[in-house]
């Protein structure tokens, strides 16, 4: 199972990203073999429009089955959820207790989007 959290740097020991569509980094995680993919969302992070749902498309093309960030808006969610991706928020701290928080069950997937768009 490949896990990605949204991250404000490059390493475990990184910041949680609380913007999902606009997180500076995507840090992918797979369960099943440890290893650890870090992904540049920059052009994202400036994108006119569209960052969340970009982002959602790319986690799927990447394999996630889930995502752990701070916030998702509803164009981002409504991605996520139909690539069958469950969406974790709520997540502050470093991107490793981020991980540790959603393997102890910690972390509920959420059922809706808990900003508004363009957040």
């Amino acid at each position: 199972m490949k896990v990605a959290v949204t991250a404000k740097g490059t390493s475990l020991e990184s910041e949680v990203d609380q913007r999902f569509g606009r997180a500076k980094y995507l840090i992918v995680v797979d369960n099943d073999t440890d290893a650890i993919d870090v992904h540049d969302n920059e052009v994202n992070l400036n994108a006119a429009q569209g960052a969340g749902i970009q982002t959602a498309q790319n986690l799927a093309g990447l394999g996630v089955s889930s995502v752990v960030t701070g916030h998702v808006g509803p164009n981002a969610f409504k991605t996520l959820s139909a690539a069958g991706i469950n969406a974790y928020t709520g997540a502050t701290g470093l991107v490793r207790e981020a991980l540790a928080d959603l393997n102890e069950g910690k972390l509920s997937p959420v059922q809706t989007a808990d900003v508004e768009g363009h957040w």
